[in-house]
């Protein structure tokens, strides 16, 4: 749908109001995914002031970054799929406030535990934002301006979780640990008044309108999605009794809910939407990405400081350069992605992802700094690719009544790769090093496992590139018959 202002008489619209009002709409929908990325980062700088003013243990002040990972990734294709049934937008200004005072709370929060209970909330307001703000780019901008709009919300969520580290640390040194939840504040409020005032209206919704919410199912994908992903953080990559049993808890849940979704009238998950091949493979490869991103995050800190040699501040700075690429070349790759084709592009992502996680076991140990950051460069470059052809593919021929749905489930691939590839890539690489404490490992030992794990990475985006090839092999054929007589 194509978004118009309407003149006072009902007559038309005018074109500069109409496009002013998409640009104002984006900046709401910019925030919306700018918010939630930033309190992804932000709080973790935070958490030795937290264990020191509270008086806590690090196991204790985790669950400042833990309550709000938890709540997002269980609870954010349930409020997708009830944006869908009772409005999007009026869900999203729903979140954006609950975000907004739950940031309050945490920055008042007097006791540690008061703390995590407003972080929870706070999670819970950024699933409706993060699920709900893709799934409103349909009725924001035109079909065929989708990759440009994908390719800012990209630009927005790799700023934001670039800008938290480094503006927490300044919130804190300046104004106390208080500050970094209460920053959220003022750009909640401007939010919710750009919100309210520009995005489309709530329309009739037909079938999905009329269905009721899937409570059962909500319950069993939620308590499913939190045993996972306990298992993945627990014992910080050793796997023991405890994490086996809850993936078998997970496991367990899957069948359970699949089960369900097959009998339920008004289902959380249309299992039937499964059958389309460029929505599974989609989902698929953005949670195989996710993983492999998330190498750089686990892998990257400890290979620059114990084989490099490169202190925290050096450290910090080698980090911010992949997150800054991706947050450049976000907006470049969205009109990429309009001039040449979404499933064209897909496939060049992942293929320079291969060559830059290539490139970085390679030159592992040689140029230095440079040999890392130029490597980086093309992996994070060809990611913001990939994220926004892959997004394109997934979200722009959806039905209007499952974007709520469909954007929840394409943020919870996202997820779910990130907290994989934290357990999964960090256990490669401290077992490629050869040792099960790595701040102890000698700096070959260190650089033989960066190696390994990068190699292990290429591999696993040369398996998505299967999948692509794949999906779009299918999506032809399909097109084929269609035109057959």
């Amino acid at each position: 749908m194509k978004p118009i202002i309407e003149k006072p008489d009902g007559t038309g619209s005018e074109p500069i109001k109409a496009t002013a009002s998409v640009r104002w709409a984006l900046a709401s929908l910019s925030l919306s995914m700018l918010m939630p990325s930033l309190d992804t980062s932000i709080a973790n700088v935070g958490l030795p002031t937290l264990a020191e003013t509270f008086g806590a243990s690090f196991q204790q002040v985790q669950w400042v970054v833990l309550a709000y990972l938890l709540a997002i990734t269980t609870l954010i294709v349930s409020v997708g799929r009830l944006g869908d049934i009772f409005g999007r937008r009026r869900l999203l200004l729903i979140g954006i406030s609950l975000f907004t005072l739950a940031s309050f709370f945490c920055g008042t929060a007097p006791t540690l535990s008061l703390l995590l209970i407003a972080r929870g909330l706070q999670g819970l307001g950024a699933a409706m934002m993060m699920a709900l703000t893709v799934a409103m780019v349909g009725e924001t901008v035109p079909k065929e301006r989708t990759g440009s709009a994908m390719g800012l919300l990209g630009t927005m969520s790799a700023i934001g979780t670039t800008l938290g580290p480094s503006l927490g640390g300044v919130l804190i040194a300046s104004f106390g640990w208080e500050s970094i939840f209460l920053v959220n504040v003022p750009l909640g409020i401007a939010n919710v008044l750009l919100a309210a005032r520009f995005l489309p209206a709530d329309r009739p919704r037909g079938k999905a309108a009329q269905g009721r919410p899937d409570a059962i199912g909500t319950l069993l994908l939620a308590l499913t999605l939190a045993a996972y992903a306990l298992a993945m953080t627990t014992g910080y990559g050793r796997f023991g009794a405890l994490n086996f049993g809850l993936l078998l808890a997970a496991a367990f849940g899957i069948a359970l809910f699949v089960f369900t979704e097959a009998k339920v009238k008004s289902p959380l998950l249309r299992l039937s939407m499964f059958r389309e091949t460029s929505l599974s493979a989609g989902l698929a490869m953005s949670t195989l990405v996710s993983t492999v991103i998330m190498t750089t995050l686990v892998v990257g800190p400890f290979y620059l400081s114990r084989a490099l040699g490169f202190d925290a501040l050096h450290v910090g700075a080698i980090m911010s350069a992949g997150p800054l690429v991706s947050a450049l070349t976000g907006v470049p790759a969205g009109g990429i992605v309009d001039c040449f084709g979404a499933h064209r592009m897909t496939v060049t992502g992942l293929v320079g992802m291969i060559i830059g996680l290539s490139l970085v076991a390679a030159l592992q140990g040689r140029f230095g700094a440079a040999g890392y950051i130029g490597p980086l460069v093309i992996v994070t470059a060809n990611y913001a690719l990939f994220q926004a052809s892959n997004n394109t593919t997934i979200m722009k021929d959806i039905s209007p009544d499952q974007r709520g749905v469909i954007s929840g489930m394409l943020s919870l691939s996202r997820n779910l790769g990130l907290i994989t590839g934290a357990s999964v890539m960090g256990a490669i690489f401290t077992f490629a090093s050869g040792t099960a404490d790595i701040k102890a490992a000698h700096p070959e030992a260190v650089a033989a496992g960066m190696q390994i794990t990068f190699i292990a990475a290429a591999l696993l985006i040369a398996v998505t590139l299967g999948v692509a090839l794949t999906s779009l092999a299918f999506a032809r054929r399909a097109n084929l018959l269609k035109d057959m007589p």
